[in-house]
């Protein structure tokens, strides 16, 4: 990336949800853009406001934050989901997730934390495989056979030792999934939490995301707790059913 715009991507792209803040060298050093330079771009983005000081290390700026609402997808998906996801928290007084495919990695798009939340990696705008997720599994069911075979192909690296083991054990969970049109996770992302989650479905049957809950094993009610969470996916499916065509 050789490119103003290629450099200017690393040095955002450099940014994680464990490194808000850096310093001028850690940001070269991680982006891998030369030192003069990065001291150069990061004055023009914190002038634009994609960056801002704190301090003596640079941070993402609001105008990053800004251009993320007008995104025509999460925007629609976000306002038709929101009233149900409301629903399915107070329901389940669990935490609630709607998530989107992006690549192979479910993207959180919103999410309301539970009563008591229990230590969970998601958040808004942040990424977890599709293998070991609930709204990932419930994702991976309904796409097509070439996304599965490369999430399968690129390996299913284990967060837990109950992370699904094998391909062949991952397409038997995506079997369940599709006969159920529910997905559950059970401590394979975080040990003493379970997901579930079931596709979204928009018009036509076209699938567009996943919603879900999560809580601790021993809060898990999978019988009582499914119910809402069917009915909220039927409610998303509605709601954007009824959006205008030019929406």
């Amino acid at each position: 990336m050789q490119s103003v715009l290629g450099k200017a991507r690393l040095l955002l792209e450099a940014f994680d949800a464990d490194s808000a803040a850096l310093s001028l060298t850690e940001l070269s050093r991680r982006s891998g853009v030369a030192k003069a330079t990065t001291h150069r771009l990061a004055n023009a983005l914190v002038e634009w406001g994609v960056l801002e000081r704190a301090g003596t290390k640079y941070r993402l700026g609001l105008r990053l934050f800004e251009l993320g609402q007008l995104v025509p997808t999460q925007r629609i998906l976000r306002d038709a989901a929101l009233p149900y996801l409301q629903e399915l928290h107070a329901a389940t007084a669990a935490t609630v997730h709607f998530a989107i495919r992006d690549g192979l990695d479910v993207l959180y798009i919103d999410k309301i934390s539970g009563h008591g939340a229990v230590e969970i990696p998601s958040r808004v705008a942040g990424r977890l495989p599709l293998y070991a997720t609930a709204t990932g599994k419930a994702i991976l069911a309904f796409s097509s056979a070439d996304v599965v075979a490369e999430v399968v192909g690129t390996g299913l690296p284990p967060f837990t030792r109950k992370t699904v083991p094998s391909a062949a054990h991952l397409y038997r969970q995506l079997d369940t999934v599709r006969r159920n049109k529910l997905a559950v996770e059970a401590e394979e992302m975080s040990l003493g939490v379970v997901s579930v989650a079931v596709p979204v479905f928009g018009r036509h049957s076209m699938l567009v995301g996943a919603v879900g809950f999560t809580t601790t094993t021993a809060r898990v009610n999978l019988d009582r707790m499914s119910r809402p969470l069917r009915s909220v996916g039927a409610g998303i499916h509605r709601s954007l059913n009824s959006l205008p065509r030019s929406a």
